[in-house]
C-alpha cells in the first residue's frame, strides 16, 4: 500500500505547530448556503492530529476493547449508495431509497462490519477507513483512545498542508499534470463512475500521497466528522482564537463534516476543496462517512 501503515493508530500522531491561518474561502464555485466564507483568520494552538482516518482495523480494537455497538448496529440499517450494492439487491430496496436523493438506500444490516449489508465484511479491508459510523461512534472511539474529534478549524488546518488559501492540499488543481491525488467520482454522477483514479468506492487510507505536513486522505475517499455544531455566520475580524464552533442553539442541530467523499464531483458535490464543508446529524451513518482524531497539547 502506497503510503506506509493501514492503521492509525499504530503510528505516531503528526504534531502541527498551530499559530495563525485563513481559514474559509472566498472561491466562486463554493456553496453559499454552506456558510464556507468569509476568509477569516483564525490561531490555533499546539495539537496533534492522525496522519490517516480510523481504519477498519483501528475501530475492530476498540469494539473488541469495549463490547460497543454502533448506532448502524442498534438501528439495525445505515445508508449505502446504490452503485455499492448488487443488482439483486438494489432491486430489494428500490423502495428504501431518499426521495431526494434516490442513490442513497436504506440497507438493513449495513453496518461497519457489513458495508454493503449482509455478505459483506471488512475481512479483506482492514486499511479502509471505518465508514457507517456516526458523530456519536466516533466521539466514543475517540475518548476510548484518549483523544478528540477535531474542531473544524483543526481540520481545515491540518487540511491545508501549510499552503495558504488553495482549494486542495497540494494546491489548485485537482489533477495537477494529470495526476490524480484523491479518491473522488469521473464520469457522470449518479450513473456513470469511469474510476479514473482507480477506485469506484472507499479506498485504503494511504493510497495517495500525503500533503506538506504529512497527513493523507484529507480530500475525498470519506466524509470525516468535526466535533463542531453546524453554524453559517462567521465574521472576517477580529482574529479567531481556537474557534470551537457555534453553539447548540444556534446552529441547525447538525455536526459539521470536512473533506468531501469518493461519492464528490463538480457537478454535483464540489465539496472536496479544503474549505468545503456540510453537516449531518449526530446518529446519522452512511458509507461514505467516517473520521479521524486530534489530541490538544495545549
Amino acid at each position: 500500500m502506497r503510503g506506509g501503515s493501514q492503521s492509525s493508530a499504530s503510528l505516531p500522531m503528526v504534531t502541527l505547530p498551530g499559530g495563525d491561518f485563513l481559514m474559509g474561502t472566498d472561491y466562486a464555485g463554493a456553496f453559499a448556503a454552506d456558510g464556507e466564507g468569509p476568509i477569516r483568520a483564525v490561531a490555533l494552538t499546539l495539537f496533534e492530529i492522525d496522519p490517516y482516518p480510523v481504519t477498519n482495523q483501528d475501530f475492530a480494537a476498540f469494539i473488541d476493547a469495549t463490547g460497543y455497538r454502533t448506532e448502524a448496529e442498534v438501528f439495525e440499517w445505515s445508508f449505502c449508495f446504490w452503485m455499492q450494492l448488487p443488482k439483486e439487491r438494489l432491486d430489494e430496496l428500490v423502495e428504501d431509497t431518499v426521495a431526494a436523493a434516490p442513490w442513497w438506500c436504506k440497507v438493513p444490516g449495513a453496518s461497519w462490519r457489513s458495508p454493503e449489508g449482509p455478505g459483506s465484511s471488512v475481512e479483506e479491508r482492514e486499511d479502509f477507513p471505518v465508514v457507517h459510523v456516526s458523530w456519536n461512534d466516533a466521539a466514543a472511539y475517540a475518548a476510548w483512545a484518549g483523544k478528540s474529534l477535531p474542531t473544524e478549524a483543526q481540520w481545515e488546518y491540518a487540511a491545508r498542508g501549510g499552503l495558504v488559501q488553495k482549494l486542495y492540499p497540494w494546491g489548485d488543481e485537482l489533477t495537477p499534470q494529470g495526476q490524480h491525488l484523491c479518491n473522488v467520482w469521473q464520469g457522470q454522477f449518479p450513473q456513470v463512475d469511469t474510476a479514473e483514479d482507480g477506485f469506484a468506492g472507499p479506498c485504503p487510507v494511504g493510497t495517495f500521497p500525503p500533503n506538506g505536513y504529512g497527513i493523507y486522505s484529507m480530500t475525498g475517499n470519506v466524509w470525516e466528522w468535526c466535533s463542531d455544531w453546524f453554524g453559517r455566520t462567521f465574521e472576517a475580524e477580529p482574529t479567531q482564537h481556537d474557534p470551537a464552533g457555534p453553539v447548540l442553539e444556534e446552529s441547525n442541530g447538525s455536526k459539521v463534516m470536512k473533506g468531501g467523499s469518493f461519492l464528490c464531483h463538480a457537478s454535483y458535490c464540489n465539496r472536496y476543496r479544503v474549505a468545503a464543508r456540510t453537516s449531518n446529524t449526530t446518529d446519522s451513518s452512511a458509507s461514505n462517512v467516517g473520521f479521524r482524531c486530534v489530541r490538544n497539547l495545549r
